[in-house]
């Protein structure tokens, strides 16, 4: 059991107060033979925090209230707050691989080297795409949505593509729930600067 004095604040990733979150370091309390094997210097840092309300609970977490998350870093010097805070602003990467593998990363065509190495590199943009098109045309939930509801929502959208007044025109559906945000999305691709060349 760590004391309730050895808990310090957690961040979130503006540098600002995390509600409800603590951080102490372990590494102490552990087994000697725990961190066998890890480069010398390995510290492990354990974060708790109030599950979200409805979050599925383990064992541990209806024990005392409390979720714990446990990192190991070999980053010797630093607040336990900014090396929890870079700790979870890796995520991200996963959240990027994890679309990579909805996106078809998961599911390779072919034997072949050659086919197998186009498949990931057409994955690859498609992810790249649906990562910039989120960050830079799409606001509100769309903006953190998960790949299946982006082509539900958006990439299966029933339109007719059709030039006039010297400009191509992209007619949406009126009654798709989601042709607004589409529009909207345009809107913000058209106002971007074209990159010098």
């Amino acid at each position: 059991m760590i004391p309730k004095q050895v808990w310090a604040d957690a961040v979130d990733a503006d540098g600002g107060h995390r509600d409800g979150a603590g951080l102490a370091e372990i590494t102490g309390l552990l087994p000697a033979a725990a961190l066998d094997g890890y480069p010398d210097g390995t510290r492990v840092i354990v974060r708790r925090e109030r599950p979200d309300p409805g979050a599925q609970l383990d064992l541990m977490d209806t024990r005392d209230g409390w979720r714990y998350t446990a990192f190991a870093t070999d980053t010797r010097a630093g607040q336990l707050a900014f090396l929890d805070a870079r700790h979870r602003a890796h995520a991200r990467v996963e959240d990027r691989i994890r679309t990579a593998k909805d996106t078809g990363l998961d599911h390779f065509p072919s034997r072949t080297f050659a086919i197998n190495a186009a498949w990931l590199t057409v994955v690859m943009l498609a992810a790249d795409f649906l990562a910039w098109t989120q960050h830079l045309l799409l606001d509100g939930e769309l903006a953190k949505a998960e790949p299946k509801t982006l082509r539900y929502r958006l990439l299966h959208v029933a339109a007719r593509l059709t030039r006039g007044q010297r400009r191509t025109w992209v007619r949406i559906q009126q009654s798709w729930p989601w042709a607004h945000d589409l529009a909207a999305a345009f809107a913000r691709l058209h106002a971007l600067p074209v990159p010098a060349s």
